[in-house]
């Protein structure tokens, strides 16, 4: 399965009313380089501000999400950016005529179908995810509102609801994996109750709803003058109470829509931490205060993530992709010179290996007595075999091949290393091998600390028998 970021082939645009303005909004979406992530553009104002969608950015969340920069808004951003979250694109321009997306169906659905119809195209970098390490969480206790991050090998969210309302009662819904919410969320559609129907009506902040953007679920009694009110806001000649509790001219798509929808604003909303999501998101009696709130906390946890020292993770525990036999066919080293232990981690442009240090060492007898040191000459030549490694997988017969030292540079030596400790090397190619010649930059660490680091160049030449 493909890691790779994503972007569009190319723009397409979709028209639609403006939920709150009730007037004609044109969005079109743009490809977007690596790293971009998404950002909104008001084409409609002078100099065609930017506003970047990230949780720093929420400025309001009343009534949908608004994102916010000096005087320019975009409202209501979430159903947008859970479809584009929703067919795992990563990167993209979203272009606006309006302080506000256009409503549609009240759902994804229309974003998802529009973005799929111009296809999309894989970019030259892998994913950068938010991988949840430890639980995360928040509560809203007035609002009863709860959401978790917990440590998860894909991107799942699991809704509740519940607002204490017979016509609705408690939902659930969950997603278990990202590439099911073209099927089985997008298409679920917003919904309110009847009277919180009313007090939008009555302040004019509703003007591009209709029956077809919302289901509204009637949870008090209905006088004739709230029913003809109704007619007169919707432009209908008749409106009805279904025997399920909703008004009429429309029909649930599931029973639990209302749990699907907002697992989608969910999904739209976690979409301004910045970063696609490796982890799994409970969420009870969410809402776009709550979901924007968790945002930050997660936005947060991406910074002091890009603070920390990028140490490569050991964990002991885990099976290695070579173990010292399996090395041992790969390089020519022999005890007491061979210096890697196992190697974690391999690909076509790094290696991560492990070098046990152990007061057995023969070089400890000499280095020094009474205070035992590894020489930093014997943690550059580790490095350099678990660069070896790295540059001999490169080619399909490594039994045959040596490789040679030909230039170090930059090498320095930051802390001791003593009997005990753990050495952990990363070593990436600086260029790619090209006649044999492999450039590589590296770093050896003792827990978090880097106690070496070097560039190096070598030559693979074949000569082994």
């Amino acid at each position: 399965m493909s890691t790779l970021q994503k972007t569009i082939k190319t723009d397409v645009s979709i028209s639609g009313v403006g939920l709150h303005t009730g007037e004609t909004v044109t969005l079109t979406f743009k490809p977007a380089p690596t790293d971009h992530g998404f950002t909104f553009k008001r084409i409609d104002l002078p100099e065609a501000p930017e506003i970047k969608a990230l949780a720093k950015n929420v400025v309001s969340t009343d009534r949908g999400t608004t994102l916010g920069r000096g005087n320019v808004v975009v409202n209501t951003v979430e159903h947008v950016l859970a479809a584009l979250v929703g067919l795992e694109i990563d990167n993209c321009i979203i272009e606006v005529d309006a302080p506000e997306t256009p409503i549609m169906d009240g759902s994804s659905s229309e974003f998802v179908k529009v973005l799929e119809s111009v296809g999309l195209d894989e970019q030259e970098k892998e994913k950068d995810y938010l991988e949840i390490k430890e639980p995360i969480s928040l509560k809203l206790e007035e609002e009863g509102v709860e959401l978790m991050a917990v440590p998860a090998d894909k991107y799942q969210v699991s809704v509740m609801v519940d607002y204490g309302t017979k016509v609705l009662g408690s939902q659930n819904a969950s997603l278990d994996k990202i590439s099911d919410f073209k099927n089985e969320i997008a298409n679920s559609r917003t919904f309110s109750f009847l009277h919180e129907l009313e007090f939008l009506l009555d302040h004019g902040l509703i003007k591009g709803g209709d029956l077809n953007n919302a289901i509204v679920y009637v949870d008090n009694k209905v006088s004739p003058e709230t029913m003809e009110k109704l007619k007169v806001a919707f432009k209908k000649d008749k409106v009805a109470i279904k025997a399920n509790g909703i008004l009429d001219n429309l029909d649930l798509h599931y029973p639990n829509e209302a749990a699907r929808h907002k697992l989608l604003d969910v999904v739209g909303d976690l979409a301004l931490a910045g970063k696609p999501i490796k982890g799994k998101i409970f969420a009870t009696r969410p809402g776009h205060k709550g979901n924007t709130e968790f945002a930050k906390l997660l936005y947060q946890k991406i910074k002091e993530e890009e603070r920390k020292p990028d140490v490569p993770q050991y964990d002991p525990d885990q099976k290695p992709h070579y173990d010292i036999n399996q090395i041992m066919k790969i390089l020519p080293h022999r005890p007491p010179f061979l210096l890697v232990d196992k190697v974690m981690e391999i690909s076509s442009k790094h290696v991560v290996g492990v070098k046990n240090v152990s007061m057995n060492e023969d070089f400890f007898i000499g280095h020094f007595p009474g205070a035992p040191v590894m020489p930093g000459v014997l943690q550059v030549e580790a490095m350099a075999q678990v660069g070896g490694i790295l540059a001999l997988s490169t080619v399909p017969d490594p039994e045959n091949y040596l490789t040679y030292f030909l230039k170090m540079d930059n090498v320095k030596f930051k802390s001791k290393v003593v009997p005990g400790d753990t050495l952990v090397f990363r070593l990436r190619l600086s260029e790619p091998i090209r006649r044999g010649i492999v450039q590589m930059e590296g770093e050896a660490y003792v827990g978090t600390k880097v106690v070496a680091e070097a560039k190096m160049m070598a030559q693979i030449v074949k000569e082994r028998k």
